[in-house]
């Protein structure tokens, strides 16, 4: 499968216009159908429907398998790149909001840093494509194990940090007063769906075995701003580590109890950083074993 012609229906599937896909890669649009139907021809399955343009069945499987091939395609020329390529002065971190405690802002370099703020996606996706030198992310999990990351590319992992988590509530909520809170008793909640801001619904579900946990709103952006101040005015509960959970104006911070999850955050890279990306790994992972 040609990966110039997977772009292309990616791209035409995205925009849902074959004009569209045409001015964003550059190509005159009869290029653009001709990809489309050369693809179509290799895989003997119509891919989209024309009028108006959107994935067939057999597309919409297609896309669950292009966005992965296409990234780690892009990886390998990211690696490569960094082998033969010296290291540029300064360093670009990716990070998911939450993941930036305490401690991994104190080993910051003075200067020369470029910090990106995105989702925990799209933080992978910097990182294995030479975006970023390095990126963190974070999620939940069970303490010492560790987060359960798409296989996007050959990256390293470590763990940095782990702290608990707390239910930010509302200071008026009726559990805002106790000492700790179940999940369990949680899951028919008012819920903030806010994936890229908190911690996600879906590891709820997942560390509670099951539960609806529906959201009553849902938000979607990187602001913990605007997140906590949706928690604040009642609009859904929001489940965030310890340190971004403590002193909001207008909520509580109640601590998680059970089950056992902690807040975990790792660090990524490449193969070998250099220069200030090496530093920062050096003062947050510790020196490399000889």
């Amino acid at each position: 499968m040609d990966p110039h012609l997977l772009r292309t229906f990616v791209t035409v599937a995205r925009l849902a216009s074959f004009s569209e896909a045409a001015r964003e890669l550059g190509y005159t649009q009869s290029a653009v159908s001709q990809h489309i139907a050369a693809l179509e021809q290799d895989l003997g399955a119509p891919l989209l429907t024309r009028r108006p343009v959107a994935p067939t069945t057999a597309g919409e499987r297609l896309l669950e398998h292009a966005g992965p091939l296409l990234l780690r395609l892009d990886a390998a020329r990211a690696d490569v790149v960094r082998i033969a390529v010296a290291p540029q002065p300064g360093l670009t971190l990716a990070t998911s909001p939450t993941a930036l405690g305490p401690g991994v802002l104190a080993a910051f370099p003075p200067a020369g840093v470029t910090l990106r703020v995105l989702t925990r996606d799209e933080v992978l996706a910097a990182v294995a494509t030479g975006a970023a030198d390095l990126g963190l992310v974070d999620g939940t999990a069970a303490p010492s194990d560790p987060l359960r990351l798409p296989d996007v590319a050959p990256l390293t992992t470590h763990g940095v940090a782990e702290e608990p988590v707390s239910v930010l509530l509302p200071a008026g909520h009726p559990l805002a007063a106790r000492a700790g809170l179940r999940l369990g008793d949680l899951a028919d909640a008012r819920w903030l769906d806010a994936p890229d801001a908190a911690l996600p619904l879906a590891g709820l579900r997942a560390a509670n075995g099951g539960g609806a946990f529906r959201p009553a709103l849902r938000f979607e952006g990187t602001d913990l701003r605007t997140l906590t101040a949706l928690a604040a005015a009642g609009h859904g509960l929001a489940l965030l580590p310890r340190s971004a959970a403590t002193g909001v104006p207008g909520t509580v911070a109640v601590p998680l109890t059970a089950p056992r999850i902690v807040h975990r955050t790792e660090l990524l890279h490449g193969a070998r950083p250099g220069g200030a990306a090496a530093e920062l790994v050096r003062k947050l992972v510790g020196p490399e074993p000889r």
